[in-house]
Formats: structure tokens, sequence, C-alpha cells
């Protein structure tokens, strides 16, 4: 059985998938009954309520706009709405016929669903604001995806399926760039903090001896290990100052 904590996690994430695929709200009972097997405290609950919202998840209702994005984000929707503004809109009953017709591989079809879709993407991407990833991004994101599963309708079966289709597309891409950028910047944040270590062991040995020093000096002294200060030294492009670097490639 796995451990509490790890289901924890789970729960909280399958919650932030169902709530933004709602429209960027859960019912606060709806919560509750997700963790009902971990018997939360009132002061967990409290605390899982305000990962939510910070999260652009609101409780019985959705957030506004103000709440979720910045003044430069909001300018750059209503730009973005405006034009969008410019598409002839299609009622349901078109969306059905032209669904129908997309699924037959009419592309004419398709490009009116895309257009019928794009408003959507652009509200979705609302709901992934502030992770790290620019609002465009995740527009750009989120239409590409649209794109690629609009050539995907042929797998379905029936017309109503598709909606449901594109926009879980739509999430996957936003969730799959905000992922890549947190573990990217994971990884720059522990390249950083490699070649900040062995730079400034170097620069207290080098004002100590007063001149540069030597990969086997600062192993020696500092007790890092000369192949962690190699390591160091090639993640920097062998730009630690303190440091006299031999003729030969590391």
């Amino acid at each position: 059985m796995k451990n509490d904590e790890i289901r924890f996690a789970e729960i909280l994430e399958d919650i932030k998938y169902v709530a933004r695929a709602s429209g960027g709200y859960i019912k606060e009972d709806e919560v509750t009954e997700a963790f009902e097997e971990l018997d939360l405290s009132k002061e967990q609950f409290s605390m899982v309520f305000d990962y939510l919202k910070k999260n652009n998840i609101g409780i019985g209702e959705p957030l506004t706009d103000d709440d979720m994005l910045s003044g430069e984000e909001r300018n750059l929707l209503e730009e973005y709405k405006a034009e969008l503004d410019g598409i002839l809109a299609i009622s349901e009953s078109e969306k059905e016929a032209y669904s129908i017709s997309a699924m037959a591989g009419d592309e004419d079809a398709k490009q009116k669903l895309m257009f019928y879709f794009l408003p959507k993407v652009v509200e979705i991407s609302k709901l992934y604001s502030s992770q790290g990833v620019l609002l465009e991004d995740l527009i750009g994101e989120g239409n590409l995806a649209l794109t690629e599963g609009l050539n995907m309708l042929d797998a379905i079966e029936k017309p109503d399926e598709i909606e449901g289709m594109l926009i879980k597309l739509v999430m996957d891409a936003m969730e799959s760039i905000i992922s890549d950028t947190v573990n990217e910047n994971t990884a720059d944040s522990k390249i950083v903090k490699k070649v900040n270590e062995v730079a400034d062991a170097a620069k207290k040995l080098s004002e100590e001896l007063g001149r540069k020093v030597t990969v086997t000096e600062l192993s020696e002294e500092s007790g890092l290990s000369v192949k962690k200060i190699n390591e160091a030294i090639r993640l920097s492009g062998r730009k630690i100052e303190d440091i006299d670097y031999p003729d030969e490639s590391i």
C-alpha cells in the first residue's frame, strides 16, 4: 500500500485535473470526498484549499481573471480575444455537422472546428498561468495540440466525443510544457549550485595563496573531489576565474 504522502500527492493532482477540466473550479464536498481515505484534519484541508487557489482553482466557483492573472497577462488576453472576435462563430448545431464532416476528413470542417475551439484554448490557458510558463507559450502549445487533435478525428466514434478529446489534449500539452520547464529549471539550478560551490572554494584558496590554484591544490585544501571540481569546470565552460587551467582539455 502506498504511503499517505504519495497518496495525498496523487489525489491532489487528480483534483487539479478534474477541476481544470470542469472550467477551473471544484465543489468543497468533492474535495473532502476525494481525501476521505486519508482522514485529513481541518488544518490540512485549509492547506489544500489554499494550494488549489494558488493553482488557479476555485472552490465552488471559478476564480476571476483578477485572481489568476497579472495586469500584463490580462492585457495580452484582451488583445488575443480581440483577434478571435473577427472569426465567424458557429452554432452548436453547426458544430455537430462540422464534427461529422471533420471525422470523415473534410479539411474545411476541421478549420471551422479550429476556430470554434481557439477561444477555449485561451480560457484553459488561464488555469495554468503563474506556473513558470508565459501565457502566450501556453496558448501556443494548446493551439498546437488542438491542430494535432483535429487530425486524429478519424479515431473518434461519435461526434460528441470530440470536444472532450480535444480539451484533454490541450490540457495535457499545457501540463507537459510546465513540467518540462520545471525540470529544466531544476536542472539549471543544480548546475549553478555545483559551479558556485567550486568557484567559491577556488576564490577563497586563491585569496590565501595570492594566485590562481590548481585542481589538485583545490581538492586537497577544500576536500572537494577532483572529479567534482573537473565537472564544475566543464559545466562552467572553463570560466571559473581563480583556477589555473592546464593546457589540455578537461
